[in-house]
């Protein structure tokens, strides 16, 4: 029975009315189906269309989640997990139609083990949130994606960012997990213990896998102690391949930096228009380094000479926590200050990853591409583990625009692969990179991933249109 002003718009291939009738009997008012919330639930944050969902469930327990899949099994209906909807690459479009799983409400901080340096929590927890809860107790989780994104959203799209470089991505810092496959089983992959030799590493197959092999309900991840001390700084340079040259010799010598990302010249002046910065308008490497008081300092001495070294300087440093969180904001705040650079454009972030010694070559050889083409495409990157994004701003509606982007996009993938590289460090597979994974992995690798997901999902209920057709 559908309740009074719920009015259901079937998908032009299926009529899934059966089964939201048989949702709205099961969960009632956690099911929503109006189009405005829909359409929140689907992809807003690039150039890929807007693909929504039937209904949005807004879960508040795993049997929610159990009751959710047991109806669309049952009808053959699509579910599309989702977190905070941050992701860049139409990860939560429903192509097919069918259920957004909005795991949002499912936010609990279970347990914290402060002695074993873990916690466990629900996937609707935010970074951020989580942090706050840890701080009293001297302990922080450090993967920084930027967004405060979900924790589920980020164990699902193998989530980095600005730590990465010395704390590793999720898939290093998730110990556990407890996951509802597509038949409405609840599994567990492992325990909190730091290793196992146990068995497959089921744990980091569901890393990554984007919502395409189950629904995430619980989450044991590793936590660290808040340094003693944190110095983060500045370091202007002449071009980009000199910056891109001290990262490399920086991250070769040994110094354990905790934060090293780059910013192009025209990304520095809109950080300055956006966060009143005042840097000069050049290459910049901001950095950060954790440790004992003289041992950060150590660091970022030695890092001020490799710097000097590469024609950069002076170094900067930041060492009170207001000059730093301003630092950090303004870097974590770079896809908005983009876009007053074109007004009425939208910002397209891509990013590809590569070996550390082709760093520098796979950074300047986009930058020409980017003057070449006469696009506006500011450069931004994870630089200590060969991570780099660009964020092009372009006229979607503009046909000539768009395909001018999408050939700058492929070139930027082809060149990333020709040096052994990847067409995504950290955005995820999606909708939007899917074209890509053939030339990365082969055929017979795609086959594998295509047998894995047939013998979870023989229904191809979960998530399905992203990372491999099936």
């Amino acid at each position: 029975m559908v309740v009074a002003g719920a009015k259901v718009e079937p998908q032009p291939a299926n009529d899934f009315s059966p089964a939201l009738d048989a949702l709205l009997e099961v969960l009632g008012n956690k099911v929503v189906m109006s189009r405005a919330v829909r359409e929140q639930h689907a992809n807003i944050t690039t150039y890929l269309p807007n693909e929504p969902a039937d209904a949005v469930v807004f879960a508040e327990c795993t049997e929610d989640v159990q009751a959710t899949l047991a109806v669309c099994r049952a009808h053959g209906m699509p579910v599309i997990p989702y977190g905070t909807g941050t992701s860049l690459e139409g990860h939560v479009n429903a192509p097919r139609g069918g259920v957004c799983l909005d795991l949002s409400r499912m936010n609990r901080i279970l347990a914290i083990h402060a002695d074993d340096l873990d916690c466990i929590i629900e996937p609707g927890v935010t970074r951020k949130r989580l942090n706050e809860d840890l701080r009293d107790q001297g302990l922080f989780f450090p993967i920084d994606p930027g967004a405060d994104a979900s924790l589920g959203g980020m164990v699902s799209t193998r989530a980095s960012g600005t730590n990465a470089v010395r704390y590793g991505t999720m898939k290093d810092n998730v110990f556990a997990l407890k996951v509802v496959l597509p038949n409405g089983e609840l599994i567990t992959t492992s325990r909190r213990s730091r290793k196992t030799s146990a068995g497959y590493d089921l744990t980091r197959l569901f890393i990554g896998a984007e919502g395409t092999l189950g629904v995430i309900t619980e989450i044991t991840l590793k936590l660290y102690g808040i340094p003693e001390a944190i110095t983060a700084g500045v370091c202007p340079f002449p071009t980009i391949g000199d910056a891109c040259n001290a990262v490399i010799a920086t991250i070769q010598s040994g110094i354990p930096v905790a934060r090293i990302e780059l910013l192009d010249e025209m990304q520095v002046r809109a950080s300055n228009a956006y966060a009143k910065l005042g840097l000069p308008e050049t290459p910049h490497l901001f950095l950060e380094f954790h440790g004992t008081a003289m041992g950060a300092r150590e660091q970022a001495e030695r890092f001020a000479e490799i710097a000097a070294d590469n024609s950069g300087g002076p170094f900067t440093w930041a060492e009170q926590p207001e000059d730093r969180t301003r630092l950090w904001q303004a870097r974590h705040d770079a896809y908005w200050s983009v876009l007053p650079l074109k007004p009425g454009a939208k910002a397209v972030a891509t990013d590809v990853c590569v070996p550390l010694s082709r760093l520098a070559d796979c950074v300047m050889e986009t930058k020409r591409d980017i003057e070449e083409m006469g696009l506006l495409a500011p450069i931004v990157g994870h630089v200590g583990d060969g991570n780099f994004h660009t964020t092009l701003m372009v006229d979607v509606d503009d046909p000539a625009d768009m395909a001018k982007a999408k050939l700058f996009m492929s070139r930027m993938v082809d060149r990333a692969l020709a040096m052994d590289g990847t067409c995504t460090g950290e955005h995820g597979v999606g909708q939007g990179k899917m074209k890509y994974l053939a030339a990365e992995h082969g055929e017979a690798t795609l086959e594998a991933m295509r047998t894995l997901k047939r013998a979870f999902d023989p229904q191809n209920i979960m998530n399905p249109g992203k990372i491999v057709a099936v």
